[in-house]
């Protein structure tokens, strides 16, 4: 069944109802095992084993079997979008999640900070620099660079290592490939159009990221940028029309906050750690039917290579189950939009745990959560689009299909 009859069954049978579900997101969540464990079986993390013995547990593929998927696509499958269909660019999840307005005239792009020596990216994150650090750079880079050619260039600060280039102008189209190396230790690799409409933009964005290695070059790590996402402002079907869901959004990096906004669901302030983020859903409890919990950190540690600190997050995260649970959600799902073992230092292709908890599921297969106890679950491996169906289906919130 292709996405947009999938997207249509599930529209015409959704009604409405007083239950509320919560889709809890660990960013990166799946993983390889170090020393025979994976982050998930040698954290401490009570609740979520206690829960996975009340729960359907699976795994779930984000894209294609094999694929390895970004944020986006990742993201998008879980709120029941087929990223082959909606292909959208990092740039705009970025800028949305910042409160950027994206113009048609607007192209956008995720910047990183990096750190180039002798031609050769030593570190794509220049060393993950504080948010208030990578700001007072960005003000530097809008002083001095106002426009290439005939294209306005507007800086704005993100978290960390992170920014976004808004590029305005005449001409300008998305199709053009990320200017990044995408691994440390190699040569720059520049933007390339992949269609001739978009040959301009690359070539802008190339002179601006020369521009920007020029002003600055004498800064000790923060001194060259990569970007990536180019990407114009899409349309999409809208969460609420979908599924006759009020959806509301509980993330702390702008990304994931542009990511809800671009289907629609409310965007919470939610501070910055996971304590404030529970503190959030507490607030709003009874003003939404559907949350969507969002926590990074796994993720970041996973792309570092630094299994004892993912460890640390999951069993933080274990703390935030407990308060989740006293809420009483009809539906609890804990999953992640894709992989990123520590081991590989990325994004992977492996399939992603999945659990879900309701009262209607057939319980008592695993023991614990965990990509092994995931794996022989009673869900089995799944398409990542399946899980908002499951999780309507557990909240009673899925008419009969046919007679």
């Amino acid at each position: 069944m292709n996405s947009v009859d999938r997207q249509q069954v599930i529209k015409d049978l959704v009604v409405k109802t007083d239950s509320k579900i919560v889709l809890l997101v660990m960013d990166g969540l799946g993983d390889l095992p170090k020393d025979g464990k994976t982050p998930l079986q040698a954290a401490y993390k009570p609740n979520m084993d206690a829960l996975a013995k009340e729960s359907d547990l699976g795994q779930s593929v984000p894209v294609l079997q094999g694929v390895t998927p970004g944020s986006g696509p990742g993201h998008l499958s879980l709120f029941g979008y087929d990223s082959l269909k909606y292909d959208i660019g990092r740039g705009i999840l970025e800028a949305l999640g910042l409160g950027i307005k994206v113009d048609k005239k607007d192209v956008v792009a995720r910047g990183n900070f990096a750190t180039i020596k002798d031609g050769i990216i030593v570190d794509r994150r220049a060393g993950r620099p504080a948010s208030e650090e990578s700001k007072k750079i960005v003000e530097i880079l809008s002083k001095n660079i106002k426009k290439i050619e005939d294209v306005d260039i507007t800086f704005y600060p993100g978290k960390e290592h992170r920014f976004v280039v808004k590029f305005t102008g005449e001409g300008l189209f998305d199709e053009v490939t990320d200017a990044d190396p995408q691994r440390e230790g190699l040569p720059m690799e520049w933007a390339k159009a992949t269609n001739p409409d978009s040959e301009k933009m690359a070539n802008i964005a190339n002179k601006l990221i020369k521009e920007i290695g020029e002003v600055l070059k004498d800064q000790p790590k923060m001194n060259f940028a990569l970007l990536r996402g180019f990407s114009k402002h899409p349309l999409l079907p809208s969460f609420e029309e979908n599924y006759k869901l009020k959806a509301a959004a509980i993330a702390t990096y702008p990304m994931y906050k542009g990511l809800a906004k671009l289907v629609g669901m409310e965007v919470l302030e939610a501070g910055q750690t996971t304590e404030d983020e529970v503190e959030t859903l507490k607030k709003v409890w009874n003003e939404y039917d559907f949350f969507y919990f969002h926590v990074k950190k796994t993720d970041s540690y996973g792309e570092d290579g630094n299994f004892e600190e993912k460890v640390k997050v999951i069993e933080n995260t274990d703390k935030a189950v407990k308060e989740i649970l006293n809420l009483n959600p009809d539906v609890l799902i804990i999953t992640g939009d894709h992989s990123t073992p520590a081991l590989l230092k990325a994004h992977s292709w492996h399939p992603v745990p999945v659990l879900i908890y309701s009262k209607y599921v057939r319980k008592g297969l695993s023991v614990s959560f965990d990509e092994y106890e995931c794996a022989k679950g009673t869900l089995g491996t799944i398409s990542a689009l399946d899980i908002m169906p499951l999780a309507l289906a557990n909240a009673l919130k899925l008419e009969k299909y046919g007679a």
